[in-house]
């Protein structure tokens, strides 16, 4: 089983991924440890601030790996936010069938009510450096994953941040 979790900055992709890792005991991958080995090794003149440039930088060698788990039949989870909405495109239906896609997305008014509880927890699972987005940019984020991966499998959170989202 190959699990994808995708979403916004902030919205909880790397403690879903730890949780499925001490619940099930499936590894994680995060995208973004491959994002900064390719930065600070200098393979790519890309910066932190290259979203979308990274994401079809990235996209093919994940894909790769995405297929070498499968046929090797192994669990893997990957996260990030760099896995385009059109995923699905560049696989046949014997990849497909061991993939499942989850995109966590935080509605408008969850971030309004919440935001400061939101950066209070950035930390909970790796300690990050950098700027943070404001909460209106944190509003769009989530509306553009929201609209990117509409018709997939989205996990929508409004009113409460599931306490264990656990996928199985």
């Amino acid at each position: 089983m190959l699990i994808l979790i995708t979403g916004s900055s902030l919205t909880g992709k790397t403690k879903l991924s730890q949780d499925l890792l001490e619940r099930y005991k499936i590894p994680y991958f995060s995208i973004d440890h491959l994002k900064m080995g390719l930065i600070r090794s200098k393979c790519t003149d890309l910066s932190v601030y290259d979203d979308n440039e990274l994401t079809r930088y990235m996209w093919p060698i994940i894909r790769e790996m995405i297929k070498t788990v499968i046929e090797n039949k192994q669990n893997l989870t990957i996260e990030g936010a760099y896995i385009p909405k059109d995923w699905y495109m560049d696989f046949d239906k014997y990849y497909l069938d061991k993939i499942k896609l989850y995109c966590l997305v935080m509605t408008k008014s969850y971030i309004e009510n919440n935001y400061d509880s939101i950066i209070a927890k950035k930390d909970i699972i790796e300690k990050r450096q950098g700027d943070f987005p404001s909460k209106e940019e944190l509003i769009q984020d989530n509306q553009k994953f929201y609209e990117d991966f509409r018709g997939q499998n989205i996990v929508l959170i409004d009113k409460n941040y599931p306490s264990n989202c656990l996928l199985y």
